[in-house]
């Protein structure tokens, strides 16, 4: 209802997310302890990660804390301190201890800080955040100062375990896909033909077959990933993708649109050429869904303007010309008449 496509991530993350707070709800007193299911998701810019944890922790009703992995640094040097993360989700748990120890916390742009290469001075925003993750990931007691990222020595300390948060971490991971062709290809020349070694080149699905090694070759510590058990891949989105997230989610941008003028009296059409131009554009932008808003934003705000100027207004009906600059909205007043509202949009050029 919320999220179009990314079938198999919304099954690997249900089924993670389920096991994990059953675990956390279940104290069972024999000798089978069953681990955290952290998890890594991978996928490119505007694929709808945050956007699905988002939604996952308002489906739960619990707390989430979302983090730049690029902000984070080890202790005592200049960024936010790695335990910073649980200081935030205390925050968004209102200061409940509780309930922030079974809350959820993303961190973006993990691939940010992979294991710099060729480099002699000390890593503290790369391999070593990943070893001081560790710990935090696995399940301690930390100490942290009540109130998101206040590091006044007179703020009070809060201790807060992190045995039953769930950590989902999230990156684009660029060129990880160059590496996992590498080792299919050369996984499929060997013993066969050369056509079949570069047969993974035009995979759409690549990142898919992503291992642990392809991972740890990228430049992530092999702790690290063993504390990320659930790896799930999201796919770029398509235009056909974009189209339906234009029209189909509860809360579908051009819904609330539709809403906010209803709301003035006022019916807003989007017609098959208006959906193309829109999904056309926002591939052209390749940040995935992100790019919708603004493009929608763009074309209408002359109408959001102009409509509670005249009462007279019935029905707005937007094209792909409109989109694409060439002329105004179709609109049609109660009487039938049928002018226009001027763009102030140059037309784009083809």
């Amino acid at each position: 209802d919320y999220i179009i496509g990314q079938e198999k991530a919304k099954k690997m993350i249900s089924v993670a997310v389920y096991n994990h707070y059953k675990r956390v709800s279940t104290q069972t007193m024999d000798d089978i302890e069953i681990e955290k299911s952290n998890i890594l998701m991978i996928g490119p810019t505007g694929s709808g990660k945050t956007y699905l944890v988002r939604t996952l922790a308002k489906l739960l009703d619990v707390p989430l804390a979302i983090a730049d992995a690029t902000s984070l640094t080890e202790a005592g040097y200049i960024g936010d301190d790695i335990e910073s993360v649980v200081s935030k989700l205390l925050a968004a748990a209102g200061n409940d201890i509780e309930k922030a120890e079974q809350g959820i916390v993303f961190i973006d742009e993990i691939d940010k800080i992979a294991r710099k290469k060729n480099t002699t001075s000390r890593d503290v925003s790369g391999e070593s955040v990943q070893q001081g993750m560790l710990k935090l990931l696995e399940g301690s007691d930390i100490e942290v100062p009540v109130g998101a990222n206040s590091k006044n020595a007179m703020v009070p300390l809060a201790t807060v375990n992190t045995r039953n948060i769930l950590f989902i971490c999230g990156g684009a991971f660029p060129d990880l896909e160059d590496i996992i062709k590498q080792r299919l290809n050369k996984e499929s020349s060997i013993g066969f033909t050369s056509n079949l070694k570069d047969a993974h080149d035009k995979d759409p699905d690549i990142l898919s077959k992503v291992t642990i090694e392809d991972l740890r070759k990228y430049g992530m510590v092999p702790e690290f990933l063993g504390r990320l058990p659930v790896i799930c891949t999201l796919q770029g989105l398509t235009k056909e993708m974009l189209i339906q997230i234009l029209k189909e989610p509860k809360n579908a941008i051009l819904k609330q649109y539709q809403k906010l003028l209803a709301l003035d009296e006022v019916e807003l059409l989007f017609d098959d050429s208006a959906l193309l131009a829109i999904a056309e554009k926002a591939m052209k932008k390749d940040t995935g869904a992100r790019a919708l808003r603004a493009i929608i934003e763009e074309f209408m705000l002359d109408i959001m303007y102009e409509i509670p100027k005249d009462e007279n207004i019935g029905r707005v009906t937007i094209t792909g010309d409109y989109i694409n600059g060439k002329g105004g909205p179709l609109i049609e007043i109660r009487k039938d008449e049928v002018p226009k509202i001027a763009s102030s949009r140059t037309p784009e050029k083809s």
